[in-house]
């Protein structure tokens, strides 16, 4: 399904992104990386030099970064809700445009996906206070080793609450414009807050004044109108789950609900749509079908993550169902992957271990290709 009767594009034909030409269609995936400095949850300067080592990507997305303290639900993750955060973001900014890079924020609310320990015992919080089969990563002060600890049920918002932490995401596309960033990507996706309104499942409070698509949209749809009016529709983007089913996020309604936020961003005219594949064994299928649909109701650049490999990508790009593809595994081993991926030089293997917090080691001292080489 070409988006048009030319030569098919390619992972590495030119594609003018984000006001810059670009040689190849390569970005650099979200992750988690939790190695921000404490107390305070601020960007450092061992940040600045992993994300400055991948600035070839057409795209570097960040890590996710909490718009609030109430945001949080993981160790040692950054914030850009204080002064200092901002400060600390603006040394990474400054070192990616240094290498002609272009960077993005992710903005963050885990909702249920959270830990009382990070809200002075309070329970997270949530469209509903509904049980549910979640983990997150927190690390014990005593030992000072993370692990992975269950979620408890979360407390139900309230409309207040909601339309203070729709200003909490203005405020932190504000904060990542001052720090430097080429524009803000709101974490839709993945089980966390957005993701949660989203759901049939997990919103029994919704499902009794009638749980229509539409209402379930509306807390998507608030966020992006503030962000986007706040720091401009072109510096605002959005990632989406469509066939997340972990988490409790099984939804039969979730497909018709995206393919409905598809068309409303396409009428916002954001800077990207990225649309994250479930990436674990025996997930669900991400269809042609569906593929087609997002593309006939969104017309703007789209991106696409989950475990992608060259072939994998070609195809999709290929076929007109994107127009940039999202690495994240291979991007954290590999800081030059568009150079190996193009010129099908040999990857390096993804270390797990080092993934959540940590020092140097898993995080910045992945060599290049000429690095290892020598």
């Amino acid at each position: 399904m070409l988006t048009n009767n030319t030569t098919p594009n390619t992972l590495f034909s030119s594609f003018t992104f984000l006001g810059k030409e670009h040689p190849h269609r390569v970005v650099m995936a979200p992750m988690t990386r939790a190695r921000s400095t404490q107390p305070g949850d601020i960007p450092n300067q061992m940040n600045a030099l992993y994300y400055a080592q991948r600035a070839s990507a057409a795209l570097i997305i960040t890590e996710a970064t909490q718009i609030s303290p109430h945001g949080k639900g993981y160790s040692y993750t950054p914030g850009i809700h204080s002064e200092e955060q901002v400060k600390g973001w603006r040394i990474v900014t400054n070192a990616v445009h240094s290498k002609g890079g272009k960077i993005f924020l992710q903005l963050w609310h885990v909702g249920r996906m959270s830990h009382p320990d990070f809200h002075q015992g309070d329970l997270p919080v949530a469209p509903s206070a509904e049980p549910f089969k979640g983990q997150i990563w927190k690390v014990d002060p005593a030992t000072d080793k993370g692990v992975m600890v269950d979620c408890p049920t979360p407390r139900e918002l309230n409309k207040e609450e909601i339309a203070a932490i729709i200003q909490d995401y203005r405020h932190a596309a504000q904060n990542a414009m001052d720090a430097g960033f080429d524009g803000v990507e709101i974490h839709g996706a993945n089980g966390y807050l957005i993701d949660q309104f989203l759901r049939t499942t997990s919103n029994t409070r919704q499902d009794q004044y009638g749980g229509s698509r539409e209402h379930r949209l509306r807390f998507l749809k608030e966020v992006v109108i503030a962000v986007a009016d706040q720091i401009g529709p072109l510096h605002t983007a959005i990632r989406l789950a469509p066939f997340l089913t972990a988490r409790g996020m099984d939804c039969s309604d979730i497909l018709p609900t995206i393919a409905d936020a598809a068309e409303f961003l396409d009428k916002i005219g954001i800077a990207y749509l990225h649309l994250v594949e479930a990436d674990w064994d025996d997930a669900p299928t991400f269809t042609e079908s569906f593929r087609q649909t997002i593309r006939s109701r969104f017309s703007g650049p789209i991106i696409v993550a989950g475990k992608y490999n060259l072939s994998r990508a070609e195809w999709v790009i290929s076929n007109g169902y994107a127009d940039l593809v999202a690495f994240g595994r291979d991007f954290v081993a590999n800081p030059d992957l568009p150079k190996r991926l193009r010129q099908n030089l040999p990857l390096a293997p993804f270390d797990g271990s080092t993934l959540f917090g940590g020092s140097e080691r898993g995080y910045s001292d992945y060599p290049t290709w000429e690095e290892a080489s020598y």
